[in-house]
């Protein structure tokens, strides 16, 4: 050992200054490498910016003409382009035929199937250059299609920006470096002064002394000074229980294994056999009293030792009491009596098992010996404030009421069992164990002889995962059949906000509190599954309009909601861009879309698809208008027939019929003509997309435009005889958006939900729902992304998020597009009705 001890120690100083050092060194090269990689990524960025923006504002230019699409670049497409480098752009149509510009640029990269831009570097007529791509989707005719605009520019500005960032960069290095080699010696050595300190203090104390320390630590050690000082009392506690059980065993003890040394000793010396018998029958008695002792001292230290460990779990009644009858003789099992009361078979408490099994054990035991005539009953029955009674009832001799409270004492036995061997540890054990768990002993003598012994204890609150989940659920159907909503609801159809509370099994757990629009019967499958996820969590989901959500948000009315949930990407990126949203860099974006989320602060977690829904009295799947532009021709053919029997979204009341009424608009270079269509037609136009399906199912319309897909089919699932198109030139498709509240009081638990809706277990739960639909590909179930796309013939246009959603809401744009809008369809007049039903009759072709 002494060898051992003058071997030298090594220095975590010298190995820390040491691997500083050789951290610097090779940080200083990674560094200068990396300045370089990232100088030129810094200079790619802002000359991308101006360079997408050159395309997309030739790509504003692109106009429907009656020979062609035209495209004009305006002149400060590439004016706002750097002067030091050459400049080449083209266009190219959906067929892939050049419309204008540079016919050779960049001819072998794919076309554009978005609006997002995209960048390459290729090199084109021998220098090479870096390329901005960029689609602008049109409707012309019965199809849509994308117009590709690419901007090329060469890379002499950007090498250049890229070299001055990379030498102001690395120039600080060189005086960094040794600056930080000597903070790194001066810290190390101050910060190893208040070890030192402790040190002395721990190395003062006596032997016994356990304190904690009392003593200022450093941040980083606050742990290890706060651990030591929790394991001084602890350890302390450890001593005093020993020292306890060393002196209780030795006065205890000491006595019978005296008399046993005793009756040993004179019967060694015994020649009567009588006699002889009889000394070894007392040895025997003796023998048997010091072992039931030493058991009962040892399991007193067992469970003394169990309940100071603080371990604790969730615990059957019925269980501790199969677990005290099988502990038990065969012959003392048949005395007992048990009877459980229907109430509490499930019942079950929070604890230490074996201390309540040894607690329950003992009562048993107690009874059997001081009552060995009769049968023993233990009953198992509720009581109030969520308690449950253990009573053990027995025909003895009882104990005197001045001895109740002694008895309950270590070491105490009842003058009545007095010739039955004992320590006087049971009850004291049963009283022990009993007050740990947060309950009580009561003994209490029985009218015609023997003695009650009850121990109450608090029992977890009873939950049914299952069948509150499936009672849950029923229940919200049945009210939302009468007066809610139908499921998937994303518009601004609740009168009045309403509150669902879903709790949990343990009074004071944490609460997350979500405001959204999806009706309460579609979120509690959702909430119930996160809760499954993330026990102890409880949850307020606040239901209300779309336009009321954002409102009450961004005017500080829902100061105790963590989480905002809704369809109106619009709004929701409204909130975000205006502050209300706390960032989040989830890892769970990896698998999402790109259009699906927005700076880390707007998520994505559904995909809903736009379609036309019409009456299967009137229509078949083949005579159905099957796209935008077979809409337009319908009406325009049949007006009069359909006058009052087509339903679309109120813009003046829906914030998601405007927001798909805005996004048509951008795509198709008809929608005015179809909105002029609509109104000739005697539109009815509702707030809610519910209203236009229970229509349809009443024979009162014919046709439905621009309805949520998650609305129409869930009402197809439940059996709803509706008939569902998706349109076959472009199929907008919506994503139901989630951000944390930026004064959320729960940010965690507000980001574990977002984790868990973009997880594969919450979009396999959206997957599950027609009401909802998952976003992200290759989850399983019957209503995902990839059965949307499969089913959508047209090109799929999602209502990407982003600062272009703005515009939509801009107050003249707004104003605007509204007027326009009213113009054409007209106002919605009070009680409005369907017009009478036109006479059945199949169309006259198969609409596209």
């Amino acid at each position: 050992m002494a060898a051992r001890d003058s071997e030298p120690r090594f220095s975590i100083f010298g190995r820390i200054f040491g691997a500083g050092l050789l951290l610097l060194g090779c940080t200083a090269i990674g560094l200068a490498l990396f300045l370089h990689h990232d100088a030129r990524r810094a200079a790619d960025r802002a000359f991308d910016r101006l360079l997408a923006a050159s395309a997309l504002t030739i790509a504003g230019s692109v106009r429907i003409a009656e020979d062609g699409i035209e495209v004009e670049p305006p002149h400060a497409a590439l004016a706002m382009l750097s002067g030091m480098d050459r400049v080449f752009y083209t266009a190219r149509g959906p067929d892939g035929k050049a419309i204008t510009g540079y016919d050779d640029l960049a001819w072998a990269l794919p076309p554009a199937r978005s609006a997002a831009p995209r960048f390459d570097d290729i090199d084109y007529r021998d220098e090479p250059v870096r390329v901005a791509t960029v689609g602008r989707l049109v409707s012309a005719g019965p199809h849509a299609g994308w117009v590709t605009i690419r901007v090329a520019e060469t890379r002499d500005a950007r090498n250049a920006l890229t070299s001055e960032i990379w030498r102001r960069g690395v120039t600080p290095l060189l005086v960094i470096a040794p600056l930080a080699l000597a903070l790194l010696w001066f810290g190390l050595r101050r910060a190893f002064a208040p070890l030192a300190a402790m040190e002395q203090e721990l190395s003062r104390r006596e032997p016994d002394d356990l304190r904690p320390l009392d003593m200022p630590a450093p941040r980083e050690v606050t742990r290890l000074a706060q651990a030591l000082n929790g394991v001084m009392p602890r350890l302390e506690n450890a001593m005093r229980n020993i020292n306890t059980l060393v002196a209780d065993a030795a006065h205890q003890v000491r006595t019978p294994l005296a008399s046993l040394r005793a009756q040993a000793e004179v019967a060694m010396e015994e020649t009567d056999p009588q006699r002889l018998h009889e000394r070894v029958t007392r040895i025997h008695q003796n023998a048997t009293l010091a072992s039931q002792l030493v058991s009962q001292l040892l399991m007193d230290a067992t469970i003394t030792h169990r309940l100071g460990m603080r371990g604790t779990a969730s615990v059957g009644i019925a269980e501790i009491v199969n677990d005290t009858r099988n502990h038990i003789g065969p012959l003392e099992a048949a005395r007992l009596r048990i009877f459980i009361a229907p109430e509490v078979r499930r019942a079950r408490v929070t604890g230490d098992r074996v201390a309540l099994r040894e607690m329950l054990r003992n009562l048993v035991d107690n009874a059997l010996r001081y009552a060995p005539e009769g049968p023993i009953e233990l009953r198992v029955t509720p009581v109030s404030a969520l308690r449950v009674a253990i009573t053990v009832n027995d025909h003895g001799p009882g104990i005197p009421d001045d001895e109740i409270e002694r008895v309950q004492e270590r070491f105490q036995r009842g003058s009545s069992g007095a010739q039955q061997p004992g320590s006087g540890l049971g009850l004291a054990i049963v009283r022990m164990v009993a007050q740990a768990h947060g309950g009580s002993l009561w003994l209490q003598n029985r009218p015609g002889g023997g003695l009650a012994a009850k121990v109450i204890l608090p029992r977890i609150k009873p939950t049914y995962r299952k069948s509150a989940a499936v009672l849950a659920a029923v229940m919200t159907g049945l009210l939302s059949a009468v007066s809610a909503p139908s499921p998937a609801q994303a518009e601004d159809c609740a009168t009045e906000p309403t509150t669902t509370h879903y709790p949990t099994p343990t009074q004071g757990d944490p609460l997350l509190t979500i405001a959204g629009t999806t009706d309460t019967a579609t979120m509690s499958g959702l909430i119930l599954s996160f809760q499954n996820a993330n026990p102890g969590v409880a949850v307020n989901y606040l239901e209300m309009g779309s336009s009321a959500l954002y409102e009450a948000a961004s005017s500080g009315r829902l100061p105790d909601v963590d989480v905002l949930m809704s369809p109106a990407t619009d709004l929701q990126v409204r909130l975000a861009n205006d502050g209300y949203a706390l960032r989040y860099d989830t890892p769970r974006t990896a698998g999402m879309p790109d259009w699906a989320t927005w700076r880390n602060e707007v998520f994505g977690f559904t995909l809903e698809p736009v379609v036309m829904v019409y009456n299967p009295r009137r229509y078949t799947d083949a005579t159905a208008p099957r796209s935008h532009q077979a809409l337009l021709r319908l009406l325009e053919s049949e007006g009069a027939a359909l006058h009052g029997r087509v339903g679309t979204y109120d813009l003046t009341r829906s914030s998601v019929g405007y927001l798909l009424a805005e996004q048509d608009e951008q795509v198709s270079s008809d929608f005015w003509g179809l909105a002029d269509a609509l109104g000739r037609a005697g539109v009815r136009r509702v707030a809610c997309g519910r209203e236009i399906l229970d229509a349809i199912e009443r024979d009162d319309l014919d046709l439905g435009y621009n309805v949520l897909g998650s609305q129409a089919l869930a009402r197809q699932a439940d059996g709803g005889h509706i008939g569902v198109i998706y349109p076959h030139d472009y199929e907008l498709v919506l994503t139901r958006s989630v951000l944390i509240a930026r004064h959320t009081r729960q940010p965690a638990l507000a980001r574990a939900l977002v984790d868990w809706l973009l997880s594969p277990a919450g979009q396999a739960a959206a997957a599950s729902k027609a009401g909802l639909g998952s976003l992200i590909a290759g989850t399983p179930g019957p209503w995902t992304a990839d059965a949307v796309l499969t089913h959508s013939p047209g090109v799929v246009q999602p209502v990407a998020m982003g600062p272009g959603l703005l515009t939509g809401l801009d107050r003249q744009r707004h104003a605007r597009f509204i007027r326009n809008w009213v113009r054409l369809v007209g106002e919605t007049p009070p009680g409005d009705e369907p017009a009478p039903r036109a006479p059945a009759r199949a169309a006259t072709g198969t609409a596209e």
